[in-house]
């Protein structure tokens, strides 16, 4: 496996006042979280691998933090729980002198089932049962810090190379570089964690209330076409694309190194899809680097992982 070569962390502007980095480094055992955390620290983000929770406010009432932190967390702790994290990176985000991310390291089941297999290990969450138990159990686990995750990275098909290049691409601090996520969701789910730009799309008429697109998503074009025929859509979307358009430049200026817009809608199936996905095809179309996330229809199992 070759090693990245130390960067600077990512820029977030000239002022000594500029918020603190912290990202929750989370996801299933073999997922990749130890070759994450150690791009980090490549990156100069100082490194703290299962870190108990309980510990993490004497942390932050220490000195200043002179560099951005990494923080791994391991459901093994005798003191983790899912809605201890969430709620800990909640909380830290409403210090506007910090910036939290949690960072979530996915990966299908079959391949840490294969991983296990290679490597001959035990799953710590089912030492004397067959791996595939403790990754059904970790996985169900882990189901709410996924959902709430700011950065979603698949590892399925990662070499530790391609991880660890991932990594960089969201990290790093390129300034030529700005990379994009694009997702949607429900209301009724709550804003995902770290967006930064978020458009309710509850206004454009809705595709549920035909029986003929009801099952169908955003990502369909029988329902694309049935929205952009909204006499609001064309204004909106084009308003919407400009509006992106012209803030990346500046982003990537004041040396942002990704940045997540958010498209909301009732039940996160139809129109905030469908605006993402022409959002997405046309910045990428752009020469921008565009990763896509769908979060309601990821959860329904629509979209599966690779």
């Amino acid at each position: 496996m070759e090693d990245s070569q130390p960067a600077e962390p990512a820029a977030r502007g000239s002022s000594a006042e500029e918020a603190a980095r912290i990202v929750f480094v989370s996801g299933p055992s073999g997922a990749g979280r130890s070759t994450a955390i150690h791009a980090l620290e490549d990156l100069g983000f100082e490194a703290i691998d299962n870190l108990p929770l309980s510990l993490l406010p004497r942390l932050l009432e220490g000195p200043p933090l002179g560099k951005p932190l990494a923080l791994g967390t391991d459901t093994r702790n005798r003191d983790y729980s899912a809605q201890s994290l969430i709620a800990a990176v909640d909380q830290i985000n409403a210090d506007p002198s910090v910036l939290a991310d949690l960072l979530y390291l996915d990966c299908a089941p079959e391949v840490l089932e294969r991983r296990y297999s290679e490597t001959r290990r035990r799953h710590p969450l089912a030492p004397e049962d067959q791996p595939m138990l403790g990754i059904a159990l970790e996985k169900d686990l882990l189901a709410p810090v996924r959902a709430r995750a700011s950065i979603l990275i698949d590892t399925s098909a990662l070499t530790p190379h391609d991880l660890r290049a991932e990594i960089n691409r969201w990290f790093a601090g390129d300034e030529a570089t700005l990379a994009l996520s694009v997702q949607s969701f429900s209301y009724k789910r709550g804003l995902p964690t770290g967006a930064d730009l978020v458009f309710d799309c509850r206004f454009l008429r809705n595709p549920y209330w035909r029986d003929d697109l009801r099952k169908l998503d955003g990502r369909d074009a029988a329902v694309q076409s049935f929205i952009a025929d909204d006499p609001r859509f064309p204004d909106f979307a084009a308003q919407v694309t400009a509006l992106i358009e012209t803030l990346l430049p500046a982003y990537r200026d004041e040396g942002k190194s990704h940045l997540t817009v958010a498209f909301g809608c009732t039940g996160g199936q139809h129109r905030s899809v469908a605006m993402a996905e022409n959002l997405s095809t046309h910045l990428a179309k752009g020469g921008w680097q565009v990763s896509k996330r769908h979060r309601e229809l990821e959860r329904r199992g629509v979209l599966q992982t690779p």
